[in-house]
């Protein structure tokens, strides 16, 4: 079982104004009979209650928060796996956003072995974005639609304490492997629960912005996959969702596989069918699941209510990784 709002058929939905108690919200929203309301509801149920206070962490990638009506439906649906008795954990990634910033304010970008050398100037930016404006915007959706969210980074209660990353790069002229310095990139070395253990399950939801310290105080940026992987790892959560900015995985024809286990997706990353970007997501993955994730799952974020249904469909969405 995936997990599980089935959706009504196409014939029972009618189009017809509904007479509601109060303004519909939604006023191009195709009408849904009391009747399947109903039954939408009570399909779920035991999607629910096999969720039933179990934590889910759910990365919001930075290409899946493009849109304010996709954000702003993300925050209800996070709203509701609350008030269902579920506990989310929300890490946002903000790599456009950051980008975007970096350009406005002049600030050029140095890049090796395709990842962003992140300089003294450029973490000060990446902190404001992140743990700033992208964090505080999300918290405020979440607010708006009824929940009562608190924003966080991995420096607060030194909740994620990182370690520098080096990557290795062949020289294309010499031909000879050096170390890359990142600069201000890291790596998750250590989740402490103490600060998330007095917000989850007491009706807060934490939203977290993937930034750690060093054991000197140093500030790191951490890609998000990787930071929800660890804190989904330390939590042992149910389920890690990744909301991304594709369906999730493909097989050599371009088709979406719905579940893999990790010897499989090690299988396919051997023989090239996983690759380019997809090749960490999938690690990460199978990270969080040796750390005691029960499941992790790769999904569009620009899905409408991607999270809904990922967790309160017998069909799911994405690609489920499972031991």
């Amino acid at each position: 079982m995936r997990g599980a709002l089935c959706a009504a058929s196409t014939n029972q939905i009618e189009t017809g104004p509904p007479a509601d108690r109060e303004t519909r919200f939604m006023t191009d929203a195709p009408y849904i009979s009391p009747l399947d309301q109903a039954r939408i509801l009570s399909e779920a149920l035991p999607h629910m209650q096999q969720y039933d206070e179990e934590t889910i962490v759910i990365k919001y990638g930075g290409h899946a928060m493009g849109a304010e009506d996709l954000a702003k439906a993300f925050a209800r649906d996070i709203v509701l796996l609350e008030q269902t008795a579920i506990n989310p954990v929300v890490v946002h990634g903000g790599g456009p956003q950051i980008a975007t910033m970096l350009k406005r304010l002049g600030i050029q970008s140095e890049f090796a072995a395709g990842l962003r050398i992140t300089d003294a100037a450029t973490i000060e930016i990446v902190e404001m974005v992140l743990a700033g404006s992208i964090n505080k915007q999300l918290v405020g959706y979440i607010n708006e639609a009824g929940g009562k969210a608190v924003g966080l980074c991995g420096k607060d209660g030194n909740m994620v304490t990182a370690s520098k990353v080096a990557r290795t790069m062949v020289d294309p002229d010499s031909n000879i492997e050096k170390v890359v310095d990142l600069g201000f990139v890291g790596e998750p070395q250590k989740v402490d629960l103490t600060l998330l253990n007095q917000l989850i399950g007491h009706e807060l939801i934490p939203v977290l912005a993937p930034l750690a310290t060093s054991r000197t105080g140093e500030t790191f940026n951490v890609n998000a996959d990787t930071f929800a992987g660890a804190v989904a790892g330390a939590l042992k959560a149910k389920r890690l969702l990744l909301l991304t900015d594709v369906s999730g995985v493909l097989d050599k024809s371009k088709k979406l596989i719905p579940q893999l286990s990790v010897k499989d997706a090690r299988k396919l990353i051997a023989d090239g069918t996983i690759s380019g970007g997809m090749i960490p997501k999938v690690e990460t993955c199978i990270y969080a699941l040796e750390q005691g994730v029960q499941g992790v799952v790769i999904i569009d974020g620009k899905t409408p209510h991607a999270v809904l249904l990922e967790l309160f469909t017998n069909q799911g969405t994405g690609t489920l990784i499972h031991k």
